[in-house]
């Protein structure tokens, strides 16, 4: 399983967000130098996101994300507010080696479609999910779009459904009330994101530990296993190196 250390920009800081919402953020400086400390711990590749562009459409930060990616040399999966082959184009011929399309991966698949074609093994969908339980005690997993700002309609269930079969280079899951919480990830939830989808699955959301990380690479369903990992605010706030969670995640951790 890879490990994905985690970038989000915001105003051109590096933050981190509690369960998706802006008001709430921590900072943890400039982007680059954070980016520069994870290279130098030994990180193998990294996962950027622009916070402003994901909200607005616009690319904010495009340049600070390429800049990352030029300078530490490392493999970067970088999304937020890529909505047209230009956005996506701008970071992918910047420099980048993957981009994560969210919300117009949903709205529009006829661009997705010609992402893939132009971009084969580049392209990645990020599905941010909110749980909601009915009185009858269903669970409602739906997606949210635009920075996680509005409801999409589209359950996480129909939306892997639709990306079945796609030549897609993977699919971010996020569970976005874990999300900065460092409350651990629902390891139930992705045995069964992974029962339903034929497609390289990145946990994401609530990882606090190394036993996190390596419940995950544990985590198998379907004979399936997760391709992947993404640590933000564990890494940020110290209570989890590097190293440490490249071992969890090699599966050399109990």
């Amino acid at each position: 399983m890879q490990l994905w250390p985690a970038i989000d920009i915001l105003g051109g800081r590096c933050v981190r967000l509690r369960q998706g919402d802006y008001a709430s953020e921590t900072e943890y400086g400039d982007p680059l130098e954070v980016a520069s400390r994870y290279l130098e711990a030994g990180a193998k590749r990294l996962h950027v996101v622009d916070l402003d562009a994901a909200r607005s459409g616009e690319a904010a930060n495009a340049g600070t994300v390429v800049r990352i990616a030029r300078r530490t040399g490392l493999p970067v999966q970088a999304g937020g507010g890529v909505r047209s082959l230009e956005a996506a184009a701008a970071l992918l011929e910047g420099g980048v080696a993957r981009v994560v399309v969210g919300t117009a991966a949903l709205s529009d698949e006829g661009l997705l479609e010609a992402m893939l074609l132009r971009w084969p093994g580049r392209v990645v969908v990020g599905l941010d999910y909110r749980s909601a339980r009915s009185a009858e005690g269903v669970v409602r997993r739906e997606v949210a779009v635009r920075g996680w700002q509005e409801a999409s309609g589209i359950l996480l269930e129909e939306a892997l459904e639709r990306l079945a079969g796609r030549e897609l280079a993977g699919i971010v899951v996020t569970d976005i009330a874990r999300d900065g919480t460092g409350a651990g990830p629902d390891l139930a939830e992705y045995a069964d994101v992974l029962g339903r989808s034929d497609r390289p699955l990145i946990a994401s959301g609530g990882v606090s530990s190394a036993g996190d990380i390596a419940r995950l690479a544990r985590l198998e369903a379907a004979g399936r296993r997760l391709a992947g990992v993404v640590v933000g605010k564990a890494l940020l706030a110290g209570s989890l190196t590097v190293a440490e969670a490249e071992q969890a995640a090699l599966g050399l951790t109990n």
